[in-house]
This record gives C-alpha cells, sequence and structure tokens, in this order.
C-alpha cells in the first residue's frame, strides 16, 4: 500500500458560484479558493487496489479569489462565512471514499471513479466524482470537477439586494491537484 498526500500549495482547489436574479447581468460569478484542506490517498501500486481517498476541508479558510473591490470582498466572505456556509457551526467538510475504480486510458493518464460520502453543513450524503490521473514518478497529478446542489446540504444560497441578485443553488469544484507519495 503506498500514500500520497496533496500538497495544497502546489495545487488549485475551487469552487464556482453563478449568479441570477433580475440584476445578475451586473453581478459576477464569484470563484471561491478552497485553501486549508488536507488530502491523503492510499492504493496497491500498479493494480489500484483497496484505493481510498480521504479528503478534509476548514470552510473557514475559503476566499474569494475574484478581482472586486476590497469592501465588496470582505462583504462577500462574511456573507459566505456566516449566513451561507456557517462555519462558527460547521467547521468542516470532509470527504471519505468507500469505493475507487480506476481505468487505465494510456500509459500516462488514468481516469478513477470516486464513490463516497461527503459531510458538509452538518449533512452526510453520497457523493460520487471522477478525476484523471497523472502518475509522474513519485507525484500525481490528479484533475476534475464536480456539481455539487447545496441546497442538498442544507445550505441557503447567498442573496443580495433584497433578493435582486442571488447566487444559484447549484455550484462547481474544481480541482487540479499535485499529490506527492509519502516514504
Amino acid at each position: 500500500m503506498v500514500q500520497y498526500l496533496i500538497d495544497a500549495t502546489a495545487s488549485r482547489f475551487t469552487v464556482q458560484a453563478f449568479a441570477t436574479g433580475v440584476l445578475s447581468v451586473f453581478g459576477h460569478h464569484p470563484t471561491i479558493g478552497i485553501r486549508d484542506y488536507e488530502a491523503q490517498i492510499q492504493f496497491v501500486p500498479e493494480i489500484f487496489e483497496n484505493a481510498r481517498v480521504h479528503v478534509k476541508v476548514q470552510t473557514s479558510a475559503m476566499e474569494v479569489l475574484d478581482e472586486m473591490k476590497r469592501d465588496d470582498r470582505q462583504k462577500l466572505e462574511q456573507e459566505m462565512f456566516d449566513k451561507v456556509l456557517d462555519v462558527s457551526r460547521f467547521p468542516t467538510a470532509v470527504y471519505e471514499s468507500k469505493e475507487m475504480t480506476v481505468q487505465k486510458l494510456s500509459d500516462t493518464l488514468l481516469q478513477a471513479r470516486v464513490n463516497g460520502e461527503l459531510s458538509f453543513h452538518g449533512v452526510t450524503q453520497a457523493h460520487s466524482f471522477d478525476a484523471r490521473v497523472t502518475p509522474m514518478g513519485t507525484m500525481l497529478r490528479i484533475s476534475g470537477e464536480f456539481p455539487l446542489r447545496q441546497s442538498d446540504y442544507g445550505i441557503k444560497p447567498a442573496s443580495f439586494a433584497g433578493g435582486a441578485l442571488r447566487l444559484k443553488d447549484d455550484v462547481e469544484f474544481k480541482f487540479e491537484l499535485v499529490a506527492r507519495k509519502q516514504e
């Protein structure tokens, strides 16, 4: 069994929200950077048996990445932390895989289907996603994306200007991760 740890400093993990409502033409679709997380991957080399993924995100360490006025950024982040994510009650989100299948697409590219459970905002649900994996010696490059419906986790999407500008229920997570083999 080998273990890889995600190097968060060399990786990019984001969530894209989408504006809707009467004023959405003036709003933007904020990109939120997920900054503080730990992730590990384990599997039997070459055959990828007993593969497991564990990810733990500190919800209070997310940050708006878009260019905007400092005051607007602070207001958006405060809304996100206090009302949307309620980070004081739900400081972490955790993903634990239950099953993973790996298909070799070429000598340098694998496709992984990961099935597991996401515990987020006090709710645990089955959640699956696909990832492209490129082995590079003692490193793995892992990329993919997956949708998430906030209301499935008891989250009410943010609303501004009396509801004239709202964020849609569906958000899109994207990841480009670098994992380093642990000796």
